[in-house]
């Protein structure tokens, strides 16, 4: 694929703090942005309130003169690449997102990619997928046991098959830079479940962006 998603892997590939990254089949991209605003942890609701188009730093720069800073809001780029809807998430988007199987609701196939690169823990970056309300794969993208992981989890078959792409490009290993491992697991992911994110119309383009206020 000309536009996979190992690009993601690079140090501050999206901004600052790492990369939230959602991606639908079945789904607009509007749809899916308030099926994510149904999922922020906190508060007694979010709604999606339209904010124009812009690019990562234009809507960080919208986010600091709405919020003081912008990690005191949620934002999301939105867009289409092929039969996938994506958002990619902006502001203090760390830990308040609980993107479940229920997504998926309705016949969709949801995949997310996540990474606090800056968290000082590290926290590994990590992938799930859903489709129509059930986890299909999920793992820990260092492959770190340290990090509990113990394999896939999800449905058999699709959870063996997707340790078995792993095992084929030669994961896990202890012994390859975490960098390495997270780049070489990305591309095993895109690979396996048929996933693009366009480098340089996220990168360079305005594409529409929405808000997530509390209700």
């Amino acid at each position: 694929m000309t536009d996979a998603v190992t690009w993601l892997a690079a140090p501050r590939s999206l901004a600052f703090g790492g990369y939230f990254v959602v991606l639908a089949r079945g789904l607009s991209p509007d749809a899916l942005a308030h099926r994510l605003a149904e999922s922020v942890r906190y508060g007694d609701g979010h709604v999606v309130e339209e904010a124009g188009r812009h690019t990562g730093a234009s809507l960080l720069e919208l986010m600091d003169d709405e919020y003081g800073d912008p990690a005191d809001g949620l934002g999301l780029r939105l867009g289409r690449t092929g039969e996938w809807a994506y958002a990619i998430g902006y502001g203090g988007w760390q830990g308040e997102f609980e993107v479940s199987a229920g997504i998926s609701r309705g016949g969709a196939e949801v995949c997310l990619l996540e990474y606090e690169e800056e968290n000082g823990k590290p926290v590994p970056p990590r992938f799930a997928s859903f489709r129509d309300g059930r986890l299909l794969g999920a793992c820990d993208l260092h492959l770190d046991p340290s990090w509990g992981y113990r394999g896939v989890e999800g449905e058999p078959g699709t959870a063996g098959r997707l340790e078995e792409a792993f095992a084929a490009a030669g994961l896990p290993d202890p012994d390859r830079p975490r960098g390495e491992v997270h780049r070489v697991a990305l591309g095993v992911v895109g690979e396996f479940f048929g996933l693009s994110l366009p480098r340089r119309a996220v990168l360079g383009e305005a594409l529409p962006a929405v808000l997530l206020e509390p209700a």
